[in-house]
């Protein structure tokens, strides 16, 4: 590991800094970036996301793929935790948090407040990653074929279970999908890199070849991730010099979600023996959040500039340094689980 990859979480706390202070002293130039975007998907920040993609994708070898089906049980802890717990216990964290903690008991987050943190929250915890994920994946070493099925199903499902369990515990009938942003994003961050990948793996004429390519590329991938943390600060620097008080407030229970969740999945993966490049992005896939979903379905239920949009984006705030830390604490812990055979 690099100089800059093992201080990875100094990098993004700094560029975290710089991005806000850039938003708050260029704002013209940040709502310039921010505007260029397509169904709630900014385009500068889609183009660094492939950037950290697709070192992954050169990586998968479809005739591996074929073969995950054999591995069933990394496919039914991360469907299981993403559909059948993370949605209520976002919610109730939410609710514990939010409604009675810092509402009825401190005075710090009035009731019609409080509804809306509750609200967008509960949008983060119906929407599991599709993008970053990759990103967390190959900073744990994860198996990259078998955390595209797992991403790739979890979309699949996505698709049918997004709008009834938000419905569900938002306590509304009328949630609207945007199906825009919903296929956008799997085009731009599963197919276009994916297909990238393949033509990579066909022009280049050998594994060694294939690798010495990849690490040629790796420190564009972290680059890309720095310039996105700069952008996504830079972008919000105005709400989060607003309301620092309940963007704090809001963090907490998000905090606690992610890190639940990761602990769930993983410690699931573990009882089960399944080896540590399933474990560590199974676990991922949960605890970060399919944050353009959120904020898109967010911002049509509620509005612009509603507390449901803010807790959405404190989402988007907190999830880079908290999933680094998960990154770390997975590879610290990687010993512990067998050693993968060849599928």
């Amino acid at each position: 590991m690099g100089l800059f990859e093992r201080y990875l979480s100094v990098w993004v706390a700094l560029a975290m800094v710089a991005g806000i202070a850039g938003g708050t002293l260029f704002p013209e130039l940040f709502t310039l970036m921010g505007g260029w975007e397509y169904a709630n998907i900014n385009l500068v920040i889609a183009v660094l996301i492939w950037l950290m993609i697709y070192p992954m994708m050169m990586q998968i070898d479809f005739t591996a793929v074929k073969n995950i089906h054999r591995r069933p049980k990394g496919l039914i802890v991360t469907l299981t935790v993403n559909w059948l717990i993370k949605p209520f216990t976002m919610a109730l964290l939410a609710i514990a948090f939010i409604r009675y903690f810092f509402g009825s008991f401190t005075g710090l987050i009035t009731p019609e407040l409080g509804d809306e943190y509750i609200a967008g929250m509960i949008l983060l915890g119906v929407a599991p990653c599709t993008a970053m994920v990759f990103v967390w994946s190959q900073l744990t070493k994860g198996d990259p074929n078998y955390t595209l099925v797992q991403v790739a199903v979890n979309d699949l499902v996505m698709v049918v279970a997004f709008a009834p369990i938000a419905a569900l515990l938002l306590g509304v009938t009328d949630v609207i999908v945007p199906w825009s942003t919903l296929f956008l994003s799997v085009v731009l961050f599963i197919v276009i890199p994916l297909v990238a990948g393949l033509i990579t793996r066909k022009m280049v004429g050998s594994e060694e070849e294939l690798q010495s390519f990849g690490a040629t590329i790796k420190p564009f991938s972290i680059l890309g991730l720095i310039l996105t943390v700069v952008l996504l600060f830079g972008f919000q620097a105005p709400r989060i010099l607003a309301n620092p008080v309940d963007i704090v407030l809001i963090a907490i229970p998000l905090i606690i979600q992610t890190v639940l969740i990761f602990a769930i999945a993983y410690g699931w993966m573990y009882k089960w023996k399944e080896p540590h490049s399933i474990a560590a992005p199974g676990g991922m896939i949960g605890a970060s959040n399919f944050f353009e979903l959120a904020v898109a379905v967010a911002i049509s239920l509620f509005g612009l500039n509603s507390g449901a949009a803010l807790a959405t984006v404190v989402g988007v705030l907190v999830e880079v340094p908290i999933m680094l830390a998960l990154v770390a604490y997975a590879n610290r812990t990687r010993d512990r689980f067998p050693v993968a055979h060849a599928s």
